[in-house]
C-alpha cells in the first residue's frame, strides 16, 4: 500500500519569524501520530531553522533544488551533501519553474536525480506539460520524455526510493486544476512507464499531483486511483489550508 504524501513548496516566500510560525502551526494541526507523510520545503535560508523546528518522526524536511555536483567552485550552487547536513532527506529536482525561468534542460534534472540519490536524498522528479503542449496534444509525450531521460541516467531501480510529481504547468498558480480525470490519465500513464520497466517498482512509487490544489478540491483529487498525494504551492503558506489538505489525504487511507 502506497502512503499518502503531501509535501509544501514554500518557494521564494518567508523570513525566520514566518518559518515558526508556519511550522508551528502545521503541527500543531496535524496534532500527534499523523498516519501519513507530510514534506515541507523552505527556501535554503531557513532549511536549518525549519530542522530544528520539526518535532514529528512523519513530518519531512525537504529543499528546493541542489546542484548535481558534489562540491567545487560552482558559486550559488548547493550539493546533496550540504542539504542532509542541514537536515534535509528529500530535495525537488526539476520543478517546472527551474525548467522555464533557469533554463534546465531534460539532462540537467537527470543528473540532478542521480546526485539526489547517490548521496541519499529522496529525490521528488517534477514532470509536466505546458498549455501549448496540452492543447497540441502532446501531454503523454512531453511527460514521457521527461521521465525517460532520468531512467535512462539513473536507471529504474532509483525509482525504488523517490517520488514522482506531475505538475501541468498550465495549472500552476493559475487557479485553474486539471479535472481529477485529466490527472489521473496522465498519472496512470507515468504509472504504466515505471511498470513497463519493473513492475513492482512502478507499482509502489508515489506519483504526487501539484497544481492549484486546496481545501476544496483535493478529497476528489486525491480519490484517484494512481494519485498518491500532492505537491501544493500557495496553499501550503497557510497552515490551515494546508492541513486540510492533509486532512484530505488522510480520507483516503
Amino acid at each position: 500500500m502506497r502512503k499518502p504524501l503531501i509535501a509544501g513548496n514554500w518557494k521564494m516566500n518567508g523570513s525566520r519569524s514566518e518559518t515558526r510560525e508556519l511550522l508551528a502551526g502545521i503541527q500543531h494541526g496535524l496534532g500527534e501520530g499523523f498516519p501519513f507523510e507530510v514534506m515541507v520545503i523552505p527556501p535554503y535560508p531557513y532549511l536549518q531553522l525549519a530542522a530544528g523546528l520539526v518535532k514529528h518522526d512523519g513530518l519531512v524536511l525537504g529543499a528546493q533544488d541542489l546542484s548535481p555536483h558534489a562540491g567545487g567552485a560552482y558559486t550559488g550552487e548547493v550539493s546533496g551533501a550540504m542539504l542532509v547536513d542541514c537536515g534535509c532527506r528529500a530535495v525537488l529536482v526539476g520543478h517546472s519553474e527551474r525548467r522555464s525561468l533557469h533554463g534546465e534542460t531534460d539532462a540537467d534534472v537527470a543528473a540532478k536525480f542521480r546526485a539526489a540519490v547517490q548521496i541519499g536524498l529522496t529525490p521528488v522528479l517534477c514532470v509536466g506539460e505546458t498549455l501549448a503542449e496540452r492543447e497540441q496534444g502532446q501531454t503523454e509525450a512531453v511527460v514521457s520524455r521527461q521521465l525517460e531521460r532520468v531512467l535512462q541516467a539513473a536507471g529504474i531501480v532509483a525509482f525504488a526510493s523517490a517520488v514522482v510529481a506531475y505538475e501541468p504547468v498550465w495549472a500552476i498558480g493559475t487557479g485553474k486544476t486539471a479535472t481529477p480525470a485529466q490527472a489521473q490519465e496522465v498519472h496512470a500513464v507515468i504509472r504504466a512507464q515505471l511498470a513497463s520497466e519493473d513492475a513492482t517498482i512502478g507499482g509502489l512509487v508515489r506519483i504526487l499531483y501539484g497544481g492549484s490544489v486546496k481545501p476544496d478540491n483535493a478529497a476528489e483529487i486525491f480519490a484517484q486511483q494512481d494519485i498518491d498525494g500532492g505537491l501544493i504551492g500557495g496553499a501550503s503558506l497557510d497552515a490551515d489550508s494546508f492541513v486540510a489538505i492533509c486532512r484530505a489525504a488522510q480520507q483516503g487511507l
